[in-house]
């Protein structure tokens, strides 16, 4: 037995502006949104096989640990996109920068972190 990825909760000051950029960037789209645990809002976005969940509690969420650096830390998410120059274009266009290219196996990458400091892989 394999198992696969079906989601991924993150926790994000604005679940609608995250959601909106990812629509953008990654050709995903809002599956549900609504009321979450702890009295928070979340919005899944994705495809129709997998997504991620978007949460942020009622409350100020803290500034995020550092990556690489903490137990339990996500350090980035890797995404496999069709076309990789016209994913970065995308990037650009939502107003983050594309950092650290590289090709190894499986093929060409980029990395950027996006507003909340999250960083994302595209290969």
């Amino acid at each position: 037995m394999t198992a696969i990825l079906e989601h991924a909760n993150l926790c994000v000051s604005d679940p609608h502006a995250t959601a909106a950029w990812m629509e953008k960037v990654f050709g995903w789209r809002i599956r549900w949104q609504g009321p979450a645990i702890h009295g928070g809002l979340s919005v899944h976005v994705g495809s129709k096989d997998s997504y991620l969940a978007l949460y942020t509690p009622p409350e100020d969420l803290g500034d995020p640990l550092p990556r690489y650096a903490n137990k339990g830390t996500l350090n980035h998410l890797a995404l496999i996109v069709e076309d990789l120059d016209s994913a970065e274009e995308a990037v650009r266009e939502v107003g983050f920068t594309p950092m650290n290219h590289a090709d190894y196996e499986p093929g060409r990458r980029f990395y950027f972190l996006d507003g909340e400091g999250v960083e994302y892989e595209l290969v």
